[in-house]
């Protein structure tokens, strides 16, 4: 007989999991922000760095939340 390992996770939640750290990486893409040292740079304080970056990644961790507990339906 072969002895096969199987892995707790399957194909799909790895994938599913695979999403979810995109979705994260998108939401601090999102925030980046630089300023400089000899001027004050007023983009910092953005919608776009303030309100949707935080909770793109925030989708991103509830989303891999999900795809850790998700189980497929077995047929």
């Amino acid at each position: 007989m072969e002895n096969k390992e199987r892995f707790t996770l399957g194909k799909i939640n790895l994938i599913l999991i695979a999403i979810g750290f995109i979705i994260i990486v998108t939401g601090f893409l999102l925030m980046t922000g630089a300023t400089t040292e000899l001027e004050f740079n007023q983009d910092i304080f953005s919608h776009r760095r303030i309100t949707v970056g935080p909770m793109i990644s925030f989708f991103g961790f509830l989303f891999i939340m999900f795809a850790i507990l998700f189980k497929p339906k077995s047929k």
